[in-house]
């Protein structure tokens, strides 16, 4: 029956439901796909370069698009909604990387903004719009235009796709993108700068970090910590190029154990969750710590003979 089916030949209704109870139809479904991308690789790579590029927009840029714009714009209240109210959604995020302004006029840290240009969060959501649309030209660009020579082997001139070298060509774009955000983002050579705040969470403010190289910067309590991470971790990798392998265990190494103590401290708070943005902690509870902070400052109020 293998026979007849590899030569085309017509099989009956019987025939064909014995061939799916059969143990090897899998295995020969499989052999047969492979065997047809063999003949004619254009479909798979067209499939999945537009599924690749299609998901990463759909799980960025959609789901920040839809969640800023329900919180933010609302036609019947002028005022956005308090942010505390909405739980972990994506204006924590927004706040934290340094936007707090709308384009009406509203902060979340008060006072009125005369001119927060795309720095807020109606410019943020519309950026992302236009970075959903730019992200589906492109795949349809990947489309039509499949047969580039990033897909041929150099040597033999067959059709093949060069893995490392497609992966570090993405490896070195994100080291450009992770480097300019500790360089620039976070330092305001570049606006928006980054949320800081105090151990209670108090004086939360947005303002420029300053790098550090020493041994402070592995303490997940110093923000300076971010700046020289994000510098250190992508200025190799844009060095090596596309040296996938390379790049790979390099930003493994810094990545891992900025990973591992991000982890390890959600529990015990860093500066990276600050207390306004994304709410008190369980350790922060269990542990009685703004108690004891109040204690502590009634205490010292009294040894100054405040009432």
């Amino acid at each position: 029956m293998w026979e007849r089916i590899k030569n085309k030949e017509k099989i009956s209704s019987i025939e064909f439901g014995s061939l799916q109870n059969s143990s090897h139809c899998n295995a020969y479904c499989i052999g047969l796909t492979y065997h047809k991308w063999r003949q004619n690789k254009a479909p798979i790579i067209k499939t999945h370069t537009l599924l690749l590029i299609q998901h990463t927009s759909n799980i960025v840029s959609e789901w920040m698009f839809f969640n800023g714009l329900i919180r933010v714009f609302d036609p019947f209240d002028l005022i956005p909604d308090t942010m505390w109210r909405h739980g972990m959604f994506v204006t924590h995020f927004m706040a934290h990387l340094g936007i707090t302004n709308l384009w009406g006029g509203w902060s979340i840290i008060g006072g009125t903004i005369m001119n927060s240009c795309i720095w807020s969060y109606k410019g943020m959501v519309e950026a992302h719009i236009v970075f959903l649309g730019l992200c589906f030209l492109e795949a349809i660009w990947h489309w039509v235009y499949w047969d580039l020579e990033i897909y041929y082997d150099e040597h033999t001139g067959k059709s093949s796709l060069d893995l490392p070298k497609i992966f570090g060509i993405h490896l070195f774009l994100a080291g450009v993108a992770c480097y300019g955000f500790g360089a620039f983002h976070v330092t305001r050579l570049y606006d928006p700068r980054i949320w800081v705040s105090g151990p209670c969470g108090l004086t939360g403010r947005v303002q420029p970090v300053n790098h550090a190289w020493g041994v402070e910067g592995f303490d997940p309590f110093v923000l300076r910590g971010i700046v020289s991470h994000h510098i250190a971790a992508r200025t190799l990798s844009i060095l090596v190029g596309p040296l996938v392998v390379v790049v790979f265990f390099a930003g493994f190494v810094v990545v891992f154990f900025a990973a591992f103590v991000i982890a390890r401290t959600m529990w015990y708070s860093s500066k990276t969750t600050s207390i306004e943005l994304f709410s008190p902690i369980r350790y922060q509870w269990d542990q009685g710590y703004f108690q004891q902070e109040i204690y502590r400052r009634v205490g010292v109020g009294q040894a100054k003979s405040k009432s």
